[in-house]
Parts: C-alpha cells; sequence; structure tokens
C-alpha cells in the first residue's frame, strides 16, 4: 500500500494571537511548551502509516521557507506553495493532482496542520483501519470524534446507526456549527460526530469525485498537470490556482458524494482553535491555571492560561478565568468569556 499524507498548512490562527500571528501562524509554533510545533507533531503523529518521503505539504508562499526549516525530511517538490488561500477544495485538488502523477495507485491522507491528539495510538490504529478500506474500495472515509461536550465551534457529522467506535459506518449528512440546544441533542443522540478535517481515499477515488462535484475546479487542475514537476510549475500555479472556486472539501465534495464511511474514535482530539481550547489540552495547577513558560509566577489567580515561554519574568496576581500571553514585545490580557474579541485586537 502505498500512503501519501498531505498537511493543509496555510492557515493563520488569528484566535491565538499574540503567539499565532501571520508572519508565523500556529501551526509553526510550540503551542504546549512540548519542543515540537503542531506541524511537526502533524507528522510524527502519522509516522506509523506515511514515511517522510511521501509527506505532502500544501501552504502559502510566504511560509516555504519555515516549512522546510522544521520538516526538513519532506522533498522540497513536496512542499506546495499556494499563491492565493483558496479554501481546502483547490488545495486538496492540486496535492491529489500532483500525487496521481507520481503515483497513480497512491493511498492518501488529507490531515490540517494545527490539530492536536492525545491518543496517538488508538489515531494510528484508526489511520490504518481506514486506508485498508480505501485500498479495496472507492469509498471516502472521513474521521469522525467521538463529542464529550455540546460543542458550538465544529462541524458534525450524522451517520445513520449509532456505530462502534473504531469501525466504519455509512455517513448520513454533514452539518455546520450549531447552537448549543442543537450541539445537546447532537450530544445525546450518539449520532453525530466532531468534523476533524480528516480525510482518507484513493487518489483516483477523490480525483474522480472533484471531477464530478467540482468539475470548475477539476478543469484548472488538468490545465496546470502538463506543468506539474517542471520548472513551469509554480508560474503556471500563479496563474491557474487564482482561478478556482473558493470553496471548502466538505461543500465542494463531501456533501453530495454518495460513498461516504466515518470512522469515530474519543481520540483526544482539539483543533486548538482559541486559548480555551489550549488550555484543555494542558495541565492545571492546583487552581486551574495552565502555564507554557518556566519564568511565570503566579499569585491568587484562577482558572488562567499563561503562554509566556521567553526568558524575561512574568509575576500575575488576582486574575480569574484570564488569558495572558506574550510573544516578540506583543502583550495579550484578555477575560477568557471574552476571547472572541482577540481577532480585532490582533487586526
Amino acid at each position: 500500500m502505498n500512503t501519501h499524507l498531505v498537511i493543509m498548512a496555510g492557515g493563520v490562527g488569528s484566535r491565538l494571537w499574540p503567539v499565532s500571528t501571520p508572519e508565523l501562524p500556529k501551526q509553526f509554533i510550540d503551542l504546549t511548551g512540548c519542543g515540537r510545533t503542531l506541524i511537526q507533531l502533524t507528522v510524527d503523529r502519522f509516522a506509523s502509516v506515511c514515511p517522510p518521503e511521501n509527506v505532502w505539504v500544501v501552504t502559502s508562499e510566504r511560509y516555504v521557507s519555515i516549512v522546510r526549516e522544521q520538516l526538513p525530511l519532506v522533498p522540497p517538490s513536496q512542499i506546495l506553495a499556494e499563491p492565493i488561500g483558496r479554501n481546502t477544495a483547490p488545495c486538496i485538488a492540486y496535492a491529489s493532482w500532483k500525487i496521481s502523477k507520481k503515483d497513480p495507485e497512491a493511498n492518501i491522507v488529507v490531515s490540517p496542520a494545527d490539530a492536536i491528539v492525545a491518543r496517538t495510538d488508538a489515531f494510528a490504529s484508526l489511520i490504518s483501519s481506514a486506508l485498508q478500506c480505501t485500498a479495496k474500495s472507492s469509498a471516502i472515509v472521513t474521521v469522525g470524534i467521538a463529542p464529550t461536550r455540546p460543542e458550538t465551534a465544529y462541524g458534525y457529522i450524522q451517520v445513520a446507526d449509532k456505530p462502534v467506535l473504531g469501525e466504519l459506518t455509512e455517513v448520513k449528512a454533514f452539518h455546520e456549527k450549531p447552537s448549543l440546544e442543537l450541539a445537546k441533542e447532537y450530544l445525546s443522540s450518539g449520532r453525530y460526530f466532531w468534523n476533524a478535517g480528516i480525510f482518507v481515499w484513493n487518489v483516483s477515488t477523490i480525483i474522480s469525485a472533484i471531477r464530478s462535484y467540482a468539475p470548475q475546479i477539476a478543469s484548472l487542475m488538468d490545465a496546470l498537470a502538463p506543468s506539474l514537476f517542471t520548472d513551469r510549475e509554480q508560474e503556471e500555479l500563479r496563474r491557474i490556482f487564482p482561478q478556482c472556486e473558493k470553496i471548502s472539501i466538505d461543500y465542494a465534495v463531501m456533501e453530495k458524494a454518495d460513498n461516504i464511511r466515518l470512522i469515530a474514535q474519543d481520540l483526544g482530539w482539539s483543533d486548538l482553535g482559541n486559548w480555551s481550547a489550549l488550555r484543555d489540552q494542558l495541565p492545571l495547577d492546583a487552581e486551574g491555571n495552565a502555564v507554557v513558560g518556566t519564568m511565570v509566577k503566579l499569585l491568587n489567580c484562577r482558572n488562567c492560561i499563561v503562554h509566556a515561554p521567553s526568558p524575561e519574568p512574568l509575576a500575575l496576581e488576582g486574575l480569574d478565568g484570564y488569558v495572558v500571553a506574550r510573544r516578540e514585545g506583543r502583550v495579550l490580557v484578555c477575560r477568557l468569556s471574552e476571547e472572541q474579541q482577540i481577532r480585532e485586537l490582533g487586526a
């Protein structure tokens, strides 16, 4: 089985300002203090199913040098530089057409670069099961996360019958981010799973699906194909890629295709979309504080997250439910209950 991993690494992560910035977004940062950036952890997570020479990264032109520095074992020709962001459908199409030219029998796993998974062994087993399915069928497999709370920040995947965790089941529908009341209904039903944005398919299957459900994108990829792996590729990409419809793979393909399967598990997964999500993934002290940084001192603080790994001392007193983050002269102090305002603060 020829397994290839496509990592989507073009986002900005503006809700984690000031640590994540357009110059160095969250996928290229050691957010948890473990010594590895999120994109490095993503490659680590798939090491048992995909060797480095089969890893592909789709990112912005401005981040290519960062990817090369952080992932030196990934071949330079497999770091794909989007001239402009067009959402996940064109991103996946570009990678798929290029992989197909190199390995027409490839099985592909697509993953975001900026999520975290606590149960890595269970995750590897789940991906192996999905790959076994796509290697012998035209199914598209999506990874679902067993929800642990009524979450309104994630999309959901609905299945027809309550599944056995770790086994494949038929997908009934995809749903956008719900209201709190609807999220509570989803949680209690046992038939709805968080959409992790992780997909598994054979390269011929996804190309066929894009031809059927997103013909505009497919036509542009066909126009790009003769230049792939040549000196003209980036020039042609800059001309062609901006013409692609700006659309997610969920809207373009997943909501229309009829051969979708879900494989789900409780994996300790998070997309680390905001400071509260990061706090949930970090160890807490007796007062509920999560701290990244060795020079931080807290006094009478509760339920906070402090991200200050730089060597300058930081002392805080009397805070309850705050995020305090510092990076390269930029400082954020914000109530966690108001963190939806952070995008505006960092704009």
